[in-house]
């Protein structure tokens, strides 16, 4: 008789735990952790996605950033967050392809302690020199560092970002010597360019925009596939003789053991915002190329050959971090 009263007292509970699954996001707000800081460009990409998702869903969803620690200490809080859907956090070639290869030791396993959801966003550099260096390409630019070995500096927000990668396949595709100068914020980086205390940046588009259109500094090519829209101009490095291609990228992960369900319908909904005009044109226009995943797997796929791609360039480097 135990046994059947326990039957009769739980067995009524299944159907309201379903409905309890079903009905996410019952409650707000959704937290989405930006490891990085306001205003880059992870930060931005991701205020402007989350806003329209955030409109799809009906229920709020914050920004919250815990930069630090190349990205580590953000996704360190996505990985042990409970996995209910109400804690997302912002992917990036830093975060999930690039750390496993630079820290000697992670606090969470890229792989195993997130669940993807989808890309969001392509972000390739914009190769920028200061406007009184006496090139005015990247053939030239080239001639002018192999001139002058270990002379040359060029400045990232930190190792494995994607200025520093950038910097480094550039380096290694061309042959000459660069010195990497880390940096803790973006704008000094700027600064010391436009002062030529460093020789060149791999800096995304919209950090550079507004510097290049007003001559600060000068643009010699786009990292990405293809070139930048605002920057019709600006060749490409494999247009200006540099077969490299070297793009940043963004994307949502949830932690690990995330209902499928709710996984499934934050990558619908993130694919759908990302495919409204008004939001693609405002990532265009700030220097993103607008990019969903066709399913949750692909993303997977995407940040595992990502992860090979990078590991031997981060290996030539050198870098690593305790």
């Amino acid at each position: 008789m135990p046994f059947s009263r326990r039957l009769i007292l739980t067995a009524p509970l299944l159907p309201f735990a379903a409905q309890a699954q079903e009905a996410w996001p019952a409650r707000g707000p959704i937290r989405f952790i930006v490891p990085g800081p306001a205003g880059g460009a992870g930060d931005v990409t991701g205020r402007l996605v989350m806003e329209r998702v955030a409109a799809r869903i009906g229920q709020q969803i914050v920004i919250e950033n815990r930069p630090g620690a190349g990205t580590n200490i953000g996704m360190t809080a996505v990985a042990r967050a409970a996995p209910d859907g109400y804690v997302l956090g912002l992917a990036s070639i830093a975060s999930h392809a690039v750390n496993r290869t630079l820290y000697r030791s992670l606090p969470f396993d890229p792989v195993a302690d997130f669940a993807p959801v989808s890309l969001m966003a392509l972000v390739p550099n914009l190769m920028v020199i200061p406007p009184g260096l006496p090139v005015t390409n990247v053939t030239e630019f080239v001639a002018y560092a192999r001139a002058r070995p270990g002379q040359i500096n060029f400045g990232s927000v930190g190792a494995g970002s994607s200025q520093h990668l950038a910097g480094a396949q550039f380096a290694q595709a061309t042959g000459i010597e660069m010195q990497h100068i880390p940096y803790n914020a973006g704008g000094q980086m700027n600064t010391d360019l436009i002062g030529n205390r460093i020789q060149v940046l791999f800096q995304s588009v919209s950090a550079v925009a507004e510097l290049a259109r007003a001559g600060r500094v000068r643009p010699l090519a786009v990292t990405g596939t293809e070139r930048a829209p605002a920057f019709t101009d600006v060749p490409t490095l494999r247009e200006a003789g540099v077969d490299i291609v070297s793009t940043g990228w963004f994307g949502v992960v949830a932690p690990a053991q995330t209902p499928a369900p709710i996984l499934e319908r934050l990558h619908r909904e993130t694919v759908a915002a990302l495919a409204e005009p008004g939001l693609a044109a405002r990532l265009v226009a700030g220097g993103s190329l607008p990019r969903a995943s066709a399913s949750r797997a692909d993303f997977a796929r995407f940040m595992a050959e990502e992860t090979a791609r990078w590991a031997p360039v981060v290996r030539a480097t050198g870098a690593t971090v305790d």
